[in-house]
């Protein structure tokens, strides 16, 4: 079944993306600007202020957003995916003949991966939050409620993910459309009443914030850079939707109504300053407040499960790419690709969110973490698209490096600003960050060692096929799961020792993850007869594909070798790992590898291999 399978019309794509793509940055409003003035570091609520912080929001939004991600990035696609991982394959590919520039934007787009986990985590804990604060405004005696209710719902948001989002994920869209609308209502009505803040829309406001208090300006960049958080998302879904719904729906409704709202908080503050207690909530007439209050709870678990679902995403593409150990992915849907629980990653960011929520208390003090892993995965994702713009889309360079540089500038001008707030809660993601991209790294280098090991001790298949001529052999077929296409695998020498036998057939089975996002059926299978009844079998995947050997083994009838599941015998090495005293990494790191390795999910189960047809053969390996 081919990904260009039959598509909605774009009018169903478009409400689909309302609902799922823009459910982060949809939900900002519920925070950002209240944090700008009332954050970590407090800015006066004067008229001169706000249209400054107001003129450099909107054309933050307008920069980065727009042109940036909707405009450009979003043209980088591989093969209709998007994301971090998506756009390292893709620029990995463009940078083949250059082993020092791979190395480069290999760990750059690791760190993206890594920074997005920390970024996953916080969201849900902020969006929630700020969501249910909302009790305070209409009665300030239901504050205690505030936290009960933040992890109810977080609680029951993370237990339904088994249950895959399929047919909650319907509801998403209608249910955005309404919180748009309403952004946009309350917002428009706030302007009508004080026009004067359109002002803003100056350039020259942001211009003059700037220059003339630039340590004033720089401080509330902290704040400002909230409403741009959840722009990834609009690559990172791109494959689920499509770049066109994605484009549409951006700029036909749901940035007027960002906007809108934004300027309406705003317009709301220049009439009254004591209103930055909660301007998205004040901003609102009082009949409208408890409605308004479930439906910016809905909104915000909406923002929550998108997070959620991209890092099961980043998860299957981080093991299809060799940079997690195997570990259970469950397909929700029978008709959606894409739609996957991880349980693993699913358990990991509740404890995560849990902890947030209790150490916190608040989403003002959330915010203070919230933005170092956003703006560091957009400085990332600017510099892995100038090597699209250059090596793939043949840019010259004085049309590229110009953009590039003013992305650049901007990203870490972000970056810059919210790294003052590490001491505050900053360090949060970037403890996340780090860990992450230790085990990612680590996992990576491991597996690249135990590889050149297996390699360096394998026996070229030739001599085996040779010297085995005369070897009794047994009726059916035996699969040999092997991950090197050169060399016989261990599980083949162990039965020859052991055994003293071979099968009739025998398939040297080799798993290739390709740097793309999927393999269609026609592609799948490369079969080499290698004589005296061997053969080699390579399976070609994508990194957002989940390997079934049996399902695939089914197409290698057309290439005249039928397989019969009952006579087929699969054997797997086990790889018994002991760290040397010579390894190639640091001895903490070749112990942590280790205990990865041991609870690594087993390659069977994995494969879906029958668990009836799977004979595994032990092998001590050093590394």
């Amino acid at each position: 079944m081919s990904h260009a399978e039959t598509k909605p019309r774009l009018p169903t794509l478009i409400l689909g993306a309302i609902g799922v793509v823009f459910g982060d940055i949809g939900t900002s409003p519920l925070y950002a600007l209240k944090e700008t003035f009332a954050g970590a570091h407090h800015l006066d609520v004067s008229t001169g202020n706000i249209l400054g912080v107001m003129s450099l929001m909107f054309w933050t939004i307008m920069l980065l957003i727009s042109v940036k991600y909707v405009l450009i990035v979003m043209r980088a696609d591989n093969r209709g995916e998007g994301g971090a991982l998506a756009l390292l394959a893709l620029v990995g590919n463009l940078t083949k003949t250059r082993p020092k520039t791979r190395w480069f934007i290999t760990s750059l787009g690791i760190i993206a991966a890594a920074l997005f986990y920390g970024d996953s985590m916080i969201t849900p804990a902020i969006s929630v939050l700020s969501a249910v604060e909302g009790l305070e405004v209409i009665a300030p005696n239901l504050e205690s409620l505030v936290i009960p209710t933040t992890l109810l719902v977080i609680t029951v948001l993370f237990w339904v993910q088994k249950r895959g989002t399929n047919v909650v994920g319907m509801a998403f869209g209608p249910i955005m459309i309404v919180w748009f609308c309403c952004l946009a209502a309350f917002g428009l009505a706030a302007i009508l009443e004080n026009p004067a803040v359109l002002w803003a829309l100056n350039p020259g406001y942001a211009y003059h914030f700037v220059t003339s208090t630039p340590a004033v300006a720089f401080l509330a960049m902290g704040g400002i850079v909230l409403a741009v958080t959840g722009g990834e998302a609009l690559y990172a879904d791109m494959g689920h939707f499509g770049r066109s719904p994605i484009r549409l729906g951006w700029f036909g409704f749901v940035m007027p109504a960002l906007i809108l709202n934004y300027f309406g908080q705003a317009a709301l503050l220049m009439n009254d300053a004591s209103a930055i207690e909660s301007p998205f909530y004040l901003l609102a007439p009082t009949w409208a407040l408890v409605p308004l209050v479930v439906l910016a709870t809905a909104a915000t678990v909406i923002a929550s499960q998108a997070v959620i679902s991209g890092a099961f995403t980043v998860a299957h593409q981080s093991i299809q790419m060799g940079m997690l150990p195997r570990m259970p992915i469950i397909q929700t849907s029978g008709s959606v690709r894409g739609q996957i629980y991880v349980p693993v990653t699913n358990w990991s960011l509740y404890i995560a969110v849990v902890y947030l929520v209790f150490t916190f208390q608040s989403s003002s003090n959330l915010a203070a973490a919230y933005g170092i892993a956003v703006t560091g995965t957009m400085a990332i994702t600017t510099i892995l698209i100038g090597y699209v713009m250059m090596l793939g889309w043949r840019w010259p360079w004085y049309k590229a490096l110009p953009l590039i540089a003013v992305f650049l500038t901007v990203d870490l001008a972000y970056f810059a600003a919210n790294a003052i707030k590490i001491m505050q809660g900053g360090w949060f993601p970037l403890g996340i960050a780090i860990l992450s991209f230790t085990v990612l790294t680590t996992w990576r280098r491991g597996r690249e060692l135990l590889i050149a090991q297996v390699k360096k001790l394998s026996i070229p298949i030739d001599v085996i096929i040779d010297g085995t001529i005369t070897t009794p052999r047994v009726s059916g077929t035996a699969v040999f799961l092997v991950s090197e296409i050169e060399g016989a695998p261990s599980s083949l020498m162990h039965n020859l020792k052991h055994n003293q036998v071979l099968h009739e057939r025998n398939i040297l089975l080799t798993i290739i993850v390709e740097d793309k996002p999927y393999v269609t059926r026609d592609n799948r299978l490369l079969v080499k007869a290698l004589g005296h009844g061997f053969y080699r079998v390579k399976l070609f995947y994508g990194f957002m594909q989940t390997p079934d050997i049996p399902l695939a083994l089914e197409l290698c009838g057309k290439d005249g070798l039928p397989f019969d599941m009952m006579s087929t015998s699969f054997f797997i090495s086990r790889a018994m790992i002991v760290i040397g005293n010579k390894t190639g990494m640091a001895r903490w790191r070749g112990k942590l590898f280790l205990a990865l390795s041991k609870n690594a999910m087993n390659a069977a189960d994995f494969f879906k291999i029958p668990a009836n047809r799977v004979i595994e053969m032990g092998t001590r390996i050093e590394i």
